[in-house]
């Protein structure tokens, strides 16, 4: 994937991110993630029917990266089973930590392919992934 190709689906998702804004349903699980050392606060409900993500809803104060990741990773992860979802998380993660992944299966996630070269900003690029993951293990899906 192209420079201009990652910046143009990292300011798409920035600007206009699926899945913005709460709701009120108990049948979302929820997780509230924040990066210490600054200012991103997510706030995720995810939706989980016949172990298929149904829904992820989001909202809080981030970053463009963190906005960003925020809004591929709701739109990667929605519909898949969750053994779809730990494969694409798994690959995700080695694609930050510049290890060995399989870049078929993250789609637009490919745009941070390179945000390793900026260690400050994986955190911002982790923290939604974060969030997914403290819910799945939290009820006991991974």
């Amino acid at each position: 994937m192209d420079n201009n190709l990652k910046r143009e689906i990292i300011l798409e998702h920035y600007q206009h991110p699926k899945n913005r804004g709460l709701i009120d349903d108990d049948n979302y699980i929820k997780a509230n993630m924040n990066n210490e050392s600054c200012i991103d606060e997510v706030n995720l409900m995810v939706k989980i029917e016949n172990d298929i993500i149904t829904d992820i809803r989001f909202d809080g104060e981030a970053c463009a990266i963190c906005t960003s990741a925020t809004s591929i990773m709701i739109d990667t992860l929605i519909g898949k089973s969750l053994k779809e979802v730990k494969e694409i998380y798994d690959n995700y993660n080695n694609m930050i930590d510049e290890k060995e992944y399989n870049a078929d299966i993250l789609q637009q996630a490919n745009a941070y392919n390179d945000i390793y070269k900026q260690p400050n900003r994986k955190k911002c690029a982790l923290l939604p992934w974060w969030g997914i993951e403290k819910i799945l293990k939290e009820k006991n899906y991974l």
